[in-house]
């Protein structure tokens, strides 16, 4: 009775959570993701964490593309898939040799050097850059979980409207969170136990992305981009500090 009651609750704050963090990524087109696994944190064991947080923002990238699906471009598809192939197995390999007593301080480094680093990017619009924009994503976001605002630089080397890169970014990152999906159930992670939490956020970030399709026109994101960095990254020492608290 008592698990039950403890599901319901983290069931309850994580809907308008999952909400929120969905309508933030379709406005914008990124950032969604990072706040998604910081806030998450504090309610799901720190072993789900990252295979829950994948399945979430499979549906959140998904329906954000398909309220949108005039914008894919699906000639990018094939090249992102093929690396996002190589980086779930490499990733895959260093996610099973991580100590799950510091993996909360190692999200939380790695999200603040995405919010606030600026990491080098391959350059051109060639398919080869493609082929590394797959396989970073996905090898990195199996051991972060958020890595959407890695690939905003190659995709503005093909195209810079703001209505193709957001799409675009939906749709790989869709193909990264499914290939870690597939990783993390082939590593052995069960779902079976959190399917009602799932269900119930994949609802909530779905109804969130129709949401930030409609509200994206409206919306300028240059002052709000920089307090949403300023909250990412006190949540991620946030995460650092839980996770360092018994070491000390």
């Amino acid at each position: 009775m008592l698990d039950l009651v403890n599901g319901l609750r983290e069931t309850l704050w994580l809907l308008p959570i999952a909400f929120f963090t969905s309508t933030l990524a379709a406005v914008l087109g990124l950032g969604g993701g990072v706040l998604l696994i910081v806030l998450m944190s504090g309610f799901v064991p720190i072993q789900a964490l990252l295979p829950l947080h994948a399945a979430v923002q499979l549906a959140s990238n998904s329906s954000r593309a398909a309220f949108a699906w005039r914008h894919i471009d699906f000639s990018l598809i094939p090249w992102i898939s093929g690396g996002g192939l190589l980086g779930a197995i490499i990733g895959g390999e260093v996610y099973q040799h991580i100590d799950l007593r510091i993996l909360s301080a190692v999200v939380g480094a790695l999200i603040l050097v995405i919010t606030w680093v600026k990491l080098p990017t391959p350059a051109g619009a060639s398919h080869f850059s493609l082929v590394l924009l797959g396989a970073y994503q996905t090898g990195l976001g199996m051991i972060t979980g958020a890595t959407g605002p890695l690939g905003a630089a190659v995709l503005m080397q093909h195209d810079q409207r703001r209505e193709w890169i957001v799409i675009n970014t939906a749709v790989y990152m869709s193909i990264s969170h499914g290939l870690r999906l597939g990783a993390f159930a082939f590593l052995g992670f069960v779902f079976t136990p959190y399917l009602l939490l799932l269900a119930g956020m994949i609802v909530a970030v779905t109804v969130g992305s129709w949401m930030g399709t409609r509200l994206r026109q409206y919306v300028s994101a240059t002052d709000f981009l920089f307090w949403f960095r300023i909250l990412v990254s006190l949540l991620a020492l946030r995460m650092i500090a839980a996770a360092m608290l018994p070491y000390i």
